[in-house]
């Protein structure tokens, strides 16, 4: 008869998530893992398989967050919204949170290149904030906080889900406020 787990497991996915956003995934062992979380690394492998498996595990449980897709959504001015976006990156981040930048992006740049699996979950991924960004823009065009000329939101959707990316990959490596506020201020004024 199997043991019932003495864990949470959201709060392991939790903790898990977090050493490989700090250290990706080739730079973290079960043995991290196992260190951070205080579980023992057999109790890991009997809940979710191996290491790549809890990996992708703790990569779903950050997407399940969609902080950014809820303030796309929640902000009543879609202008508002997408400028609330851009400058949280800047000034509500602390320093460290800036240089340990985006698991979903890290992700991409580490994994993504040579695992078709996880390729394809952060590409639907990206077309969700894409969509969020899209549904903000569709509200500020009809609360006239567009100018006429931006005639293919979608493509504007997908610029700003770009550079998104982009500020939060810069951001690691610039310590100057100055120069991502600049960043920000040029990228909202496409909007404009």
């Amino acid at each position: 008869m199997a043991r019932p787990k003495e864990f949470d497991t959201t709060d392991v996915l939790s903790k898990a998530m977090h050493v490989f956003w700090q250290h990706g995934y080739e730079g973290t062992s079960i043995q991290d893992v196992v260190d951070h979380v205080g579980i023992k690394a057999q109790s890991l492998y009997n809940t979710f398989g191996g290491k790549r498996e809890l990996f992708f595990a703790a990569l779903r449980h950050y997407a399940s967050q969609k902080t950014l897709i809820e303030i796309l959504e929640k902000t009543p001015s879609g202008k508002a919204a997408i400028t609330k976006v851009f400058q949280d990156i800047v000034t509500t981040s602390s320093e460290a949170d800036r240089k340990k930048g985006c698991f979903m992006i890290n992700t991409c740049v580490e994994l993504a290149p040579h695992d078709p699996e996880i390729a394809k979950f952060i590409e639907k991924e990206s077309a969700s904030v894409e969509h969020a960004y899209y549904d903000a823009l569709i509200r500020a065009k009809g609360q006239g906080e567009l100018h006429e000329r931006h005639q293919d939101l979608m493509a504007l959707a997908r610029f700003l889900n770009s550079a998104h990316g982009g500020l939060i990959v810069t951001a690691k490596t610039v310590s100057d406020m100055k120069a991502l506020e600049d960043i920000v201020r040029v990228t909202l004024s496409i909007l404009d």
